[in-house]
């Protein structure tokens, strides 16, 4: 009964079967993300930092590659910026929903946990999924079975599934799945 009546995510252009992603693209795209870090952190442009600069961001991007490869998916930095509202009242009432539990202890808790199964796939997109919904009041994704996210919930009463869902297709328009190109 998991995930009846559930709309699948539409095909697009940037559906999971057409998001193969250049490994070349993905390495200086992160060397460069990696190199600007290191600038701020040194904030020195002597040529022997630069150098070193230089070495610690191959290195880090070759482990970045190595751990997280590109074919399991990426994020359109530019939508995710245009959730940023959506994402602070999320984080806001949450922080609410947690002060009004623990200073009204007649308040009735079911906690316990749900499965949710998703559009996304292992990787990225699913991992930056599960941080975010783990904000919403009231829930924190604490593993996977099956390939669907568990959730605990301080109150299984609550429609969880749905409201995950409201958030998986907000969060599809900026966090795109991929493929293994295998």
């Amino acid at each position: 009964m998991k995930g009846e009546g559930r709309e699948q995510m539409p095909a697009g252009p940037d559906s999971p079967a057409d998001s193969v992603i250049s490994p070349a693209r993905s390495a200086l795209t992160r060397s460069l993300m990696l190199f600007a870090l290191w600038l701020v952190l040194m904030q020195s442009i002597k040529i022997a930092d630069l150098a070193l600069g230089v070495c610690a961001t191959l290195g880090a991007t070759w482990v970045s590659m190595r751990l997280l490869p590109p074919e399991f998916g990426r994020l359109r930095f530019g939508s995710m910026l245009s959730l940023l509202p959506h994402f602070l009242w999320e984080s806001v009432l949450a922080g609410f929903d947690v002060a009004r539990r623990a200073l009204s202890p007649q308040l009735k808790l079911h906690p316990g946990f749900v499965n949710c199964p998703l559009g996304f796939g292992p990787g990225i997109a699913r991992n930056t999924f599960a941080t975010i919904t783990s904000l919403l009041p009231g829930t924190v994704a604490c593993g996977e079975t099956a390939g669907e996210l568990v959730y605990h919930c301080t109150d299984t009463t609550q429609p969880v599934v749905k409201q995950l869902w409201d958030e998986e297709r907000r969060l599809s328009k900026a966090l795109v799945a991929g493929r293994s190109c295998d």
